[in-house]
């Protein structure tokens, strides 16, 4: 005996998926290999059981997630082995994603109501849904609130070998590799439904500042299952006009800051190149970020200073590296300072990081500030700072780091003779 209980946020959904599944039991096909019948006592879109030799054997109740399903149950307790789940299929709409009223009301029914659906403990519980925001059930489920062994299987639509290589082996064979690729050697998870130039025109948005950016969320957590949140105008992109071409400048600098762990969930390691003008405006020129281990690390780091200290007239010196002495970046400036003739100096912290911001928001406003019309890691800067918010609950800020570091050293502190 099995009994499936099946929700979302639609009752429309509910009672079309539910009756496409009662025709498939219905089908030749599938009475050819299990021939069990209908039940005629129950078989309604919403509601419907199979019986075999007269007796009812499973039965699927379908409801949205507003309806009702107290006195309902998913599961069996008299049978042993899988007896039936419950399955969440979109739980919260897209539209009320932005609703902090409706994304608390979907998350608590699934830990009040749902969760207590269970016939047994080890009753399962499927979640299928696109990544919708920060605060949305997938977030609720994995940070531990509902109990129970959860596994996570996001698709992102554009993967890279990386992702690949993790999947089963019988799933890798299927993803086609002669297919186009974007520069960081991403392509379409399935280019027969979205094409790479589509996502790509997604993830990067249009000239209309406000729909770019919805663009790039709707894009950052519906296609790639990996919401980010919306700023709080803390630091608007906006506030950093484009360059096409380098202008001559001054000087450079690099500015790293490197994370306490490189777990999935701690914040990555950043290498930052910047240089002032002669316009007397800071102009960042690359941005290096990863979760490294020590030994890589330094290897990163070293990598970085080759690939920047070359110098004309026109890019000016590389002076310095300078990293925050603290955890990983301790070490780094023990190691690094024997292996470079770059002068490596070390930043002490003496305020929290929204005061840093505050000290340094003027210059950013003031358009002080330069970015690249174009680069790789431009997309993922951009995201990061339109993130940032007051009470420091975003996500990371590990790009931002060294980016008041550079204001601090390019702009804020008074010039000397060299400059």
């Amino acid at each position: 005996r099995s009994r499936f209980l099946y929700l979302s946020f639609s009752q429309s959904l509910v009672e079309d998926v539910s009756a496409t599944a009662r025709n498939i039991v219905k089908s030749e096909d599938f009475q050819n290999l299990w021939p069990v019948k209908i039940s005629t006592s129950t078989d309604a879109k919403s509601s419907w059981k199979t019986t075999v030799d007269g007796y009812d054997a499973g039965h699927v109740y379908s409801a949205s997630m507003g309806g009702q399903v107290t006195g309902r149950r998913a599961g069996t307790l008299a049978n042993e082995g899988f007896t039936g789940a419950i399955i969440l299929d979109d739980p919260l709409k897209p539209e009320d994603a932005f609703s902090q009223t409706a994304r608390r009301k979907a998350n608590r029914k699934i830990l009040n109501t749902v969760n207590s659906r269970k016939a047994k403990s080890d009753t399962p519980i499927i979640l299928i849904m696109q990544r919708l925001h920060v605060e949305d059930p997938t977030n609720f489920v994995m940070t531990g609130n509902v109990p129970g062994e959860w596994e996570q299987i996001s698709i992102p639509a554009l993967i890279d070998d990386e992702y690949i290589s993790k999947l089963p082996e019988h799933i890798q064979r299927k993803i086609p590799r002669d297919v186009e690729r974007d520069e960081k050697g991403r392509q379409s998870y399935w280019p027969l439904k979205e094409s790479l130039l589509s996502l790509l025109q997604l993830e990067n948005g249009g000239e209309d500042k406000d729909g770019a950016t919805v663009s790039r969320y709707t894009f950052a957590s519906q296609y790639m299952q990996n919401p980010k949140k919306l700023g709080g105008d803390l630091v608007k992109a906006e506030w950093f006009p484009r360059y096409l071409e380098l202008p001559v400048l001054k000087w450079r600098a690099i500015w790293a800051d490197t994370a306490q762990k490189t777990k999935e969930h701690n914040d990555f390691s950043v290498f930052l190149c910047a240089g002032l003008g002669y316009d007397n405006n800071l102009y960042i020129i690359d941005v290096k970020r990863g979760k490294w281990e020590a030994p890589e690390l330094l290897k990163e780091a070293k990598a970085f200073i080759n690939k920047h200290k070359d110098s004309n007239t026109k890019i000016g010196k590389l002076r310095y590296m300078a990293v925050e002495d603290k955890a990983s970046g301790t070490g780094l400036i023990q190691s690094i300072s024997k292996q470079t003739t770059l002068p490596i100096r070390a930043i002490q912290r003496s305020t929290d990081k929204l005061s840093r911001t505050m000290d340094v928001i003027l210059y950013v406003e003031d358009q002080r500030v330069w970015l690249p019309a174009n680069a790789p890691w431009l997309l993922n800067y951009v995201e990061e700072i339109e993130g940032l918010t007051a009470d420091w609950s975003h996500d990371h800020d590990d790009q931002w780091d060294p980016t008041i570091d550079a204001i601090n050293d390019s702009l804020a502190k008074k010039p000397t003779v060299f400059d």
